[in-house]
């Protein structure tokens, strides 16, 4: 798996390249801070007798930090033509506000 990470103005993104992967090979999960994709290149079947094969199988695994300020109930998964693209928007930023300091 191949996976390049950036950020726009809106939010932070991640592509991968998964060709030959189903979606339902492929899990993203977001915690506090980070961004893990997991899945399995699957085998093929075939008929007869596979000579020699470069294909790639099995489990991969992509962990990226998150910045802080991210709203992770509102991540994006999409897949399209072999390329699994997560976009996880940013939060607000917290606006400095005068606090009144009241008593005695």
């Amino acid at each position: 798996m191949r996976a390049c990470a950036g950020e726009d103005t809106c939010a932070p993104r991640v592509e991968a390249e998964l060709p030959g992967v189903e979606r339902d090979d492929i899990d993203v999960e977001v915690s506090e801070r980070e961004l893990r994709i997991t899945g399995e290149y699957k085998e093929r079947e075939r008929e007869g007798v596979l000579r020699r094969s470069t294909r790639r199988t099995g489990r991969f695994e992509y962990r990226a930090l998150l910045p802080a300020d991210v709203k992770s109930d509102e991540v994006k998964a999409t897949l399209s033509d072999g390329v699994l693209t997560v976009t996880v928007p940013k939060a607000r930023a917290t606006k400095l506000r005068h606090i009144k300091i009241t008593g005695s």
